[in-house]
């Protein structure tokens, strides 16, 4: 089995979050990646230790929020589902509304302390405006290939977190791990990258303690 795999050591000072104020965190990546199976993954083991929503981005249908409720991973009403109808990243990163509204409804009903903003299936030039969330995810699986990490793009350079996903697959597509990671560690300047299989090691601990690190829960 594969332990999460840690490169780099940026970091920062925890973001506080408490009455009215939920920490934001935007997960994209490219369809298949694996960024809805790491949402789930990340409510279910934090659902019992904080307060936690969710808002999904397609551009036609709700999939992957029906996905996240078929799987009852929250409770129905602490997921919304925006249809962007265009580019996915326009939604994230040049007219936030619809995400923003979501953000608001799912803050007024629940108050959480966190809320988990996964973007439409887009490519390495996707990021979300730090006026929709505060940190930043980047999901790529190797079965994109080694060569993914050094094409860079904004989601694989300027991520907080880039994650790495699928590595049990790597020797079935001829993908070098110890390149990914040379090149990751390269193009980010210090920024982590775990590598990680949502298949072998579906609680993927060590993303959960980088997202807790992140966070100072304020008292009410």
């Amino acid at each position: 089995m594969h332990r999460d795999e840690l490169v780099g050591s940026h970091t920062h000072a925890p973001i506080a979050a408490g009455p009215g104020r939920a920490l934001r965190v935007g997960i994209g990546g490219p369809v298949g990646s694996g960024k809805t199976a790491l949402v789930a993954a990340l409510c279910r083991e934090l659902r019992e230790r904080l307060s936690l929503a969710v808002v999904t981005n397609d551009i036609y249908t709700e999939e992957d929020a029906e996905f996240l409720r078929r799987h009852g991973v929250l409770p129905d009403d602490r997921i919304r589902a925006v249809r962007t109808g265009c580019c996915p990243h326009t939604a994230i990163r040049d007219d936030i509304t619809a995400n923003l509204d979501a953000v608001e409804q799912l803050t007024a009903l629940h108050d959480p302390q966190l809320v988990l903003v996964e973007s439409g299936g887009d490519n390495l030039t996707a990021t979300f405006s730090y006026g929709l969330v505060h940190l930043q995810i980047f999901v790529l699986d190797v079965a994109g290939g080694d060569k993914v990490p050094r094409k860079g793009g904004p989601g694989v350079v300027r991520s907080d977190l880039l994650v790495i996903n699928k590595v049990d697959l790597a020797p079935l597509v001829g993908a070098d791990l110890d390149v990914m990671r040379r090149d990751a560690q390269r193009v980010r300047e210090g920024r982590p990258t775990l590598f990680v299989s949502l298949r072998e090691q579906p609680a993927v601990p060590d993303v959960v303690a980088w997202l807790l690190g992140q966070l100072v829960v304020v008292a009410p």
